[in-house]
């Protein structure tokens, strides 16, 4: 399978299997956007990790698939890629990126869909599409600007230049570091610890922010006002209330 979706513990790791590099070709863009879909609906996953193995997150696209393309069959093919990387950009449960290696082009675009994303010392992140004569086409000249503000977005996407891990994290484009053989557990961790929250509330949280983003304030407060409201219909609400009134804060379990 060129993407696996392996369950434990309430989290579910999507994992990219394409070696050497984990280029994404239409195959493995089609099978991530299934699996998305499928972990949005699976009760047993509660949180998410995007994950390309020990050596390489995803090197990009296929270019020798691309370089046989034409404009029709581009045109006919962008809004695949792009309902691939937005399937995963909509999961509502919280997902991380565990990053080692290469997150080039597409791989750097499938990282920005997380919601936080944990970097191996050794990684290099960029979106290189300029030197091919293109832009990037998977959501990078949209979630990149608004994740590290237009002017670093417009540095890395008009020079195509690859940061390393550190630049990377100074920049915001990662928001952890840590040693390469570390980067699955504590992406693990993270997800495992929100996979114990409460989900609705979880949910409500990740569209309020994600959904304010695209819209002002005044519909921006309309949205998290509308979800506020609505977690005191949850059984988690009642069980987190509960639990802080008897026992005090941050002792709550939640099914």
């Amino acid at each position: 399978m060129t993407v696996t979706l392996e369950v434990r513990d309430g989290v579910g790791t999507l994992q990219l299997d394409r070696p050497p590099m984990n280029a994404l070709d239409v195959a493995i863009q089609d099978r991530l956007r299934e699996l998305a879909e499928e972990a949005t609906r699976r009760d047993d996953v509660r949180a998410v990790i995007l994950y390309g193995g020990e050596k390489v997150f995803a090197a990009g696209a296929d270019i020798k698939e691309m370089q046989a393309m034409d404009h029709t069959a581009m045109v006919l093919r962008s809004k695949g890629l792009q309902d691939a990387f937005t399937a995963v950009a909509r999961i509502p449960k919280p997902v991380v990126a565990a990053v080692t290696g290469y997150a080039l082009g597409g791989g750097c675009e499938l990282a920005l869909c997380a919601d936080f994303r944990i970097a191996a010392d050794n990684a290099k992140l960029g979106q290189p599409e300029i030197l091919l004569g293109l832009i990037p086409g998977a959501g990078g000249t949209q979630r990149l600007a608004r994740l590290i503000g237009p002017s670093r977005a417009k540095d890395l996407i008009f020079t195509g230049r690859m940061v390393r891990a550190e630049e990377a994290l100074t920049l915001g484009l990662v928001d952890r570091v840590v040693p390469a053989a570390e980067v699955y557990e504590q992406a693990h961790a993270w997800a495992a610890q929100l996979a114990k929250g409460p989900a609705l509330a979880l949910r409500a949280a990740k569209e309020s922010i994600d959904a304010g983003l695209e819209t002002d304030l005044d519909t921006g407060l309309t949205i998290e006002r509308n979800w506020f409201s609505g977690l005191f219909a949850t059984e988690d609400r009642e069980r987190g209330m509960r639990s802080f009134v008897e026992e005090g804060p941050g002792k709550a379990t939640f099914l």
